[in-house]
């Protein structure tokens, strides 16, 4: 049977959370950075082969709890090693754990990533025990007491996809919940009837580029934007790497840079943007702050080759804005 234990005491048992990080959760298998990818037969040597906790909802929880967000996850994990590995570590980062469900018969989800020096990572993915989450997993008691939801890997989760993760977002809405969501792709594909009738219900959309070219066909991220807002979503931010970000709200149009931190891996990153987009919110910051504390928690990820080692806390963010500026023009 399923059920939902933590082998830790959660640390936030029984407080208001203050967001809901609903999603994908992902054991990542990680390389430090290898030469070449090898060839047939081939074997390569790397200096770590370290075991992180990956996944949408599981990055942007542990980073939120490093900034000091009370933070809950919501998702499926197997009754396996890896799924105990997985809720050990979110509740040793400060992640409330009890909404995790465990499930027998499925393993818990993982991804293979491949970092290859000057190159972008390559991912090798099982969708495993992901493919379970629904809405009748998000306890709504506690989404009603919350100020943000959040559901990250939107599309690799087929039993949450279209009217049903619509309607929860209408209803948190109606309560004076924010929703953010953040998307994986699967692949190609006519995914926008799954997305259309969710954007309605988003006050902020943050996909990458490069999703959001499959998703709208349309390669410049400022179209890409457009067409998001069109839809109905509240706040269109779209990261595109080195790039910076573009930015569509309401008559808005802007274009934001990035922030200078020496490069080691993108794993993580976009998550840990959303994370300082969401600390944002809760302190009560304009869009162009809010685009200014994913920007630096971003950046602070790309540091290292996992998902969250290197993201900052929130004294080590608040010293690098105040040291930073961002770059910001009206397009």
């Amino acid at each position: 049977m399923p059920s939902h234990a933590s082998t830790l005491m959660s640390p936030i048992a029984n407080q208001p959370l203050d967001c809901l990080s609903v999603g994908i959760l992902v054991a990542d298998h990680l390389c430090d950075p290898i030469d070449h990818v090898p060839a047939a037969g081939e074997l390569v040597l790397s200096q770590r082969l370290p075991l992180a906790t990956g996944g949408c909802a599981a990055n942007a929880g542990v980073d939120l709890a490093r900034l000091g967000v009370k933070v809950g996850v919501v998702g499926c994990v197997g009754q396996d090693a890896f799924g105990r590995f997985m809720i050990d570590e979110l509740a040793s980062a400060g992640v409330e754990t009890r909404y995790i469900r465990q499930l027998a018969g499925e393993e818990t989800s993982g991804t293979l990533i491949i970092n290859v020096r000057g190159e972008d990572r390559r991912f090798v993915h099982c969708v495993g025990a992901n493919a379970r989450v629904q809405v009748s997993d998000v306890p709504r008691d506690e989404m009603l007491r919350a100020k943000v939801l959040y559901v990250g890997g939107y599309l690799l989760m087929p039993a949450l996809e279209g009217e049903p993760l619509a309607a929860l977002f209408r209803e948190a809405r109606a309560a004076g919940v924010k929703t953010v969501l953040d998307i994986v792709l699967p692949g190609p594909g006519n995914h926008w009837p799954k997305l259309e009738s969710v954007l309605a219900e988003t006050d902020v959309f943050l996909p990458n580029t490069d999703e959001s070219k499959v998703l709208t066909g349309e390669a410049d991220p400022l179209r890409q934007a457009e067409k998001f807002a069109a839809a109905g979503a509240g706040a269109v931010v779209i990261t595109c790497g080195e790039h910076g970000s573009v930015i569509v709200s309401g008559k808005e149009r802007l274009r934001a840079g990035t922030y200078p931190v020496e490069y080691r891996g993108g794993t993580g990153s976009g998550d840990a943007f959303d994370a300082g987009f969401i600390t944002g919110l809760l302190l009560g910051k304009d869009l162009l702050d809010c685009v200014r504390w994913g920007s630096a928690i971003g950046a602070s990820c790309v540091r290292s080759i996992s998902a969250t080692d290197s993201v900052f806390t929130r004294a080590e963010a608040e010293a690098f804005l105040a040291k930073h500026e961002l770059a910001i023009e009206r397009i």
